[in-house]
């Protein structure tokens, strides 16, 4: 199965938009959440792959999330979405799947 890019990408934009009048920092940490599609995922791979590329990753429940963290970037829809997009290819390509990000602030 591919992976939707386009809907991803709308849902980042969709969340600075619907989040006007929120005060926002400049820069900060941006922090990816990814899932592995299977029980025996690479974890190693992933995360060599993720650190190669600038990533700081955590694995804050064991066996079950990685957080790639980013940064601190620019906190603007096209700035977050390069690093997510990134990312995301990254991840998919070791059958992992995104949930999202967060601001680490």
């Amino acid at each position: 199965m591919s992976h939707d890019y386009a809907f991803q990408r709308r849902e980042t934009f969709d969340t600075f938009r619907e989040s006007k009048g929120v005060k926002l920092p400049a820069k900060a940490v941006v922090e990816y959440a990814f899932f592995p599609e299977e029980q025996e995922a690479n974890w190693a791979g992933i995360t060599r792959a993720l650190e190669a590329k600038g990533y700081r990753i955590s694995r804050p429940d064991e066996d079950e999330m990685l957080i790639a963290a980013i940064g601190p970037i620019a906190i603007t829809a096209e700035e977050i979405w390069k690093w997510e997009e990134a990312a995301t290819q990254i991840a998919v390509s070791f059958d992992f799947y995104p949930d999202g990000w967060e601001l680490d602030i």
